[in-house]
């Protein structure tokens, strides 16, 4: 019963995160682009307890295959306008959960620590609203990707703050394998994983270029 509890927790502060940003897109006004941002970095913090509070795979999969559900009913249904209501379709909001599982996954089999699951985390949560920031903002060198609409400013955006996470994350959590190839590589990787993650992809594709770099180096 006690392993339960905790899970409980967490999904309430999940619920309560969306409840707030239900509340910014009905009554503050604020755009959706907005509030899906703030929910994609409150998740993202959120979800950094998960080591430290969650001690099975099955109470993460219990986590996350419930907001699976209701993100996927949400689309369907037309809930979560704060979350759902934007200008292009993305396969964002229901890949999280799937990599998060994952990422939990690798944390207890690979002997490496929390960094195997909280940098491919902070990156995401940090780096993909920055670049997206600076992008619509700064919209320069703008290029394609399989239809998807990018730039370079967005790029180099999402590359200078990936690598002062990385630098930040390696020093507090890695220190014994820290050094400068695995700080300049991971950022590259994930750039270029962003780059490619079209459609929302890229909530799969900049953790698992992560994590995948974390273990190879």
């Amino acid at each position: 019963m006690k392993e339960i509890i905790p899970p409980l927790i967490l999904a309430c502060c999940f619920l309560l995160l969306f409840g707030v940003a239900e509340l910014l897109y009905h009554f503050g006004k604020l755009g959706a682009e907005w509030t899906r941002k703030i929910v994609h970095i409150g998740t993202g913090l959120l979800t950094l307890l998960f080591p430290v509070v969650l001690v099975s795979h099955w109470q993460v999969l219990f986590l996350c295959a419930s907001f699976l559900v209701i993100l996927l009913a949400s689309l369907k249904f037309g809930w979560l306008p704060s979350i759902n209501a934007i200008d292009r379709f993305s396969y964002g909001s229901i890949l999280f959960p799937v990599i998060v599982y994952l990422l939990f996954l690798v944390f207890q089999m690979a002997d490496r620590g929390l960094i195997v699951f909280y940098l491919p985390i902070l990156v995401l949560a940090i780096c993909d609203p920055v670049a997206a920031l600076v992008g619509k903002r700064f919209p320069f060198g703008k290029y394609q990707i399989m239809g998807s609409g990018k730039s370079a400013a967005g790029s180099l955006a999402f590359f200078a703050s990936a690598l002062l996470v990385t630098a930040v994350t390696v020093s507090a959590f890695d220190g014994a394998h820290s050094g400068m190839l695995l700080i300049l590589v991971v950022p590259m990787m994930a750039t270029i994983a962003e780059a490619l993650g079209v459609r929302g992809m890229d909530n799969f594709t900049i953790p698992a270029s992560v994590v995948s770099t974390l273990c190879l180096i």
